[in-house]
């Protein structure tokens, strides 16, 4: 028997007549009519080729046939309406469920340590893995799910496919060391030219900031060139070096350095921080929990 010619159907009526042993009242079970219960029986009989259920008085007794095919058929009908047919349930307490992340290391360092400390009150069992990958790659790293989440500044996802909630807006400002001769007043063009710079390029690519200035037709003098934000630190507060830095970020170095920062001298372009996902997890429970977690703790407002 090929089971694209069966009816699947059939199995639910097979399984009232088990439980009711009487076509009306299977058939009120499943919403159906007492001629077309019959008719579904009709099919059933030819389909196992037996008679499958006898009249005896006001009931239809199961046959033999009837009996075992019963305790195979009534396992598989419960299983589909427990577990196939009910929406998917999420318990953050005590899920075990292991996210990844794609996140540059600013989204680290500013949304991982309150999101940590969120799960280990709320979702004890859950586990997080952060990656950090080109922009070109974010796009297929959510659609093969190497990644479930993305965190950040990627221009290559606002496209069909993937949704986004904007998390937060950080404009630049220049960051330097406490007791910097520029941090006394407000920072002119001149002394922004004039000044020695550290320039971060995260995975070799240049940052909003630098493709700005490279716009505007604005030189600095690179003393040195970084990968990654975290090393920005040190080198700035030990030095009369500058970097121009999203906000948020120099926010997070004020807390944990000795240093400070300065509204940059001309009109900075502004960064929009999002929070991005592909289609294909847009109904899965446990993502949308975790979706709607981070926006509420991040979201600006």
């Amino acid at each position: 028997m090929d089971i694209r010619s069966v009816d699947l159907n059939l199995l639910v009526v097979f399984d009232a007549m088990l439980q009711h042993r009487n076509v009306t009242r299977a058939g009120e079970a499943l919403g159906l009519s007492q001629p077309a219960m019959s008719a579904a029986v009709a099919r059933l009989r030819v389909l196992f080729n037996d008679p499958l259920f006898v009249r005896a008085g006001a009931l239809m007794n199961p046959t033999p046939r009837a009996e075992s095919l019963g305790a195979v058929i009534r396992p598989i009908v419960q299983t589909i309406q427990s577990e196939i047919l009910q929406p998917s349930a999420f318990e953050p307490a005590t899920s075990q469920r292991a996210y990844t992340l794609l996140t540059p290391d600013i989204a680290e360092m500013n949304f991982l340590p309150r999101l940590l400390a969120y799960l280990a009150e709320h979702a004890p069992h859950i586990s997080l893995k952060t990656l950090a990958m080109p922009r070109h790659a974010a796009a297929s790293a959510l659609e093969s799910g190497a990644a479930e989440l993305a965190i950040g500044y990627f221009p290559d996802l606002q496209k069909a496919g993937f949704y986004q909630q904007r998390l937060i807006r950080s404009s630049h400002v220049c960051l330097l060391r406490k007791g910097h001769p520029l941090g006394r007043g407000k920072l002119t063009l001149a002394q922004f030219l004039k000044a020695s710079h550290a320039v971060v390029k995260p995975d070799g690519r240049e940052h909003v900031i630098e493709q700005f200035l490279q716009a505007k037709g604005i030189q600095r003098r690179v003393v040195v060139e970084l990968s990654h934000f975290m090393s920005l630190l040190p080198i700035v507060e030990t030095s009369d070096l500058i970097a121009t830095v999203p906000r948020d970020l120099a926010e997070f170095f004020v807390q944990h350095g000795e240093v400070r920062y300065v509204d940059t001298p001309m009109k900075s372009p502004v960064i929009d921080v999002h929070l991005f996902w592909h289609q294909r997890f847009q109904k899965d429970s446990a993502h949308v929990w975790l979706r709607k977690q981070i926006h509420e703790l991040f979201r600006q407002g």
